[in-house]
């Protein structure tokens, strides 16, 4: 059985032989990434750094988000989110497992028609927690009126990445809200449950065009 992470062979650009790189070095240069874990800043920093390194690269037009994690920082999560509306790759997002809070938001903000729940996988939604304030009263209030703004944000990226009214998305964010695969599809938060063998292509000719925006400016 083997022990720690396990070693593959893999051909860099330009080197004559292949170099030995643990499994999950091999799948980040082929575009595969994984958020399986709580969103905060060490996880959003490594993965905000592959993705704009794999775009800069040029060599991968196609990059694949594995997600199962129950959410995290909204400040963290929306760093990813941005890089997955406005970064040139495709970008494929794969709910695996649940995805919870912003963890969901991350899945449904992959290029459209390119979102997938597994079907077993369920997907939660809801509005941000806060924790007890330990501030002064004056900053207090400056922190509740920072919240406030940012579960906006949120709800407004729900209901134009989803098309569900503002309105609708901000009651259901009021109470968690969990989702099969299926119902995730109904209310527009991916756009396929898988049904058959994941096609992974690594060879897209051209940039597909986002369909919207989701923060214009």
């Amino acid at each position: 059985m083997p022990v720690g992470v396990p070693k593959i062979p893999f051909q860099i650009s330009g080197d004559e032989e292949a170099s030995w790189v643990d499994v999950y070095n091999g799948l980040y240069r082929r575009g595969f990434l994984f958020i399986v874990q709580e969103i905060d800043t060490e996880l959003s920093n490594q993965i905000v750094g592959l993705m704009v390194f794999l775009s800069l690269e040029g060599e991968v037009n196609d990059l694949y988000f594995f997600i199962s994690s129950l959410g995290g920082s909204m400040v963290d999560g929306f760093a990813i989110f941005d890089m997955l509306v406005y970064l040139p790759p495709t970008m494929h997002t794969l709910s695996i497992g649940e995805c919870a809070s912003m963890a969901s938001l991350i899945v449904a903000g992959g290029t459209f028609t390119q979102r997938i729940a597994l079907p077993h996988s369920r997907i939660m939604i809801h509005q941000p927690n806060t924790f007890p304030f330990e501030t002064p009263t004056g900053e207090t209030f400056l922190e509740i009126k920072e919240f406030c703004r940012l579960r906006a944000l949120v709800g407004e990226a729900y209901a134009k990445i989803t098309g569900q009214p503002l309105w609708v998305v901000e009651i259901d964010l009021e109470r968690d809200i969990f989702m099969s695969a299926q119902e995730a599809k109904d209310y527009g938060i991916v756009d396929l449950v898988a049904s058959g063998k994941l096609e992974f292509s690594q060879k897209n000719p051209s940039v597909r065009k986002r369909p919207f925006e989701v923060f214009p400016s």
